[in-house]
């Protein structure tokens, strides 16, 4: 049940030049699904571009009133990164929540000129659009529980919190997800300015000339009272994202009225792995069981 979430020191930002080039495999296509038996398949295609699929594992015994949906998203600073990633994040749910189903997504990257917003969102909700047209077929609920980590975290949170017009996701978590990019440490700590200078390059709009277009962006600004219950894990030395994004985030849900809980690892950076990431394992199962 072990994983690393991310775990390193470089800079997000210094390769955004690179080209990146995605391959994937056939789809599978589901002809007959018996719900009193587990399936799994992987590749799922929700979209036309050959990034838009998703690996869906299914329990027994599910129902569509009962079987309640993870979602889980992968990071990569929005221009890389793979939905293998998380492999052993899903294997951990399968293990704990028996009860669950699990799809584990891709979504298309961005580079310069192909911002990823609001693109990437998009492709959240195409995925959500997905599943709900399938679920007869696969035997699930439309009640979703997003997991995401790093730039995936991100994206979790602002779909969770701005776009989420049916209010079908019932829990967020954010493990190391950027919640605020008007945040000082990332317009003028140079420990930081790497994200969004990178924001910039990646968007094509320049906090100085739209800083509205920034607080659109960032969870913080855009959360209200009516989001779900959310969890957030942050490293107090992480190089990539400052303490200051879990702290003001947590402090913003308590002022108006959110359920969440929040942990900082101290010791650790953009990830971690042995007994922090059990004690995170651990933590976000509790937080599951209770609100979702």
């Amino acid at each position: 049940m072990k994983y690393t979430l991310f775990k390193g020191k470089s800079r997000i930002f210094l390769f955004l030049f690179i080209c990146f080039s995605y391959s994937c495999s056939n789809n599978e296509e589901i002809v007959v699904l018996n719900s009193n038996e587990i399936a799994e398949f992987q590749n799922i295609s929700y979209g036309e571009n050959s990034q838009q699929i998703f690996d869906i594992y299914l329990p027994k015994n599910r129902s569509v009133k009962q079987t309640k949906v993870f979602i889980i998203v992968h990071g990569g600073s929005w221009i890389s990164g793979d939905k293998s990633d998380l492999d052993e994040l899903k294997q951990s749910l399968k293990n704990q929540f028996t009860n669950y189903a699990i799809v584990n997504i891709n979504y298309r990257l961005a580079s310069i000129g192909n911002s990823p917003f609001p693109m990437q969102i998009n492709d959240i909700e195409n995925v959500i659009s997905t599943l709900k047209s399938k679920a007869s077929e696969y035997q699930i609920s439309n009640k979703y529980g997003l997991i995401g980590v790093s730039a995936g975290a991100h994206l979790s949170l602002l779909y969770s919190y701005k776009y989420d017009f049916e209010k079908n996701v019932k829990m967020v978590c954010s493990v190391v997800g950027p919640t605020n990019f008007t945040d000082e440490n990332y317009l003028n700590n140079p420990d930081f300015t790497d994200v969004s200078q990178g924001i910039a390059l990646i968007t094509g709009v320049n906090f100085t000339d739209n800083p509205t277009y920034y607080e659109e962006l960032s969870p913080y600004h855009i959360v209200t009272n009516l989001a779900p219950p959310t969890i957030l894990f942050y490293g107090g030395m992480d190089d990539l994202i400052p303490t200051s994004q879990g702290v003001d985030m947590h402090s913003k849900l308590n002022e108006i009225g959110v359920v969440n809980e929040f942990y900082l690892y101290e010791n650790e950076g953009h990830g971690w792995d042995g007994i922090p990431l059990q004690d995170t394992h651990t933590k976000l199962e509790n937080f599951i069981s209770k609100y979702f």
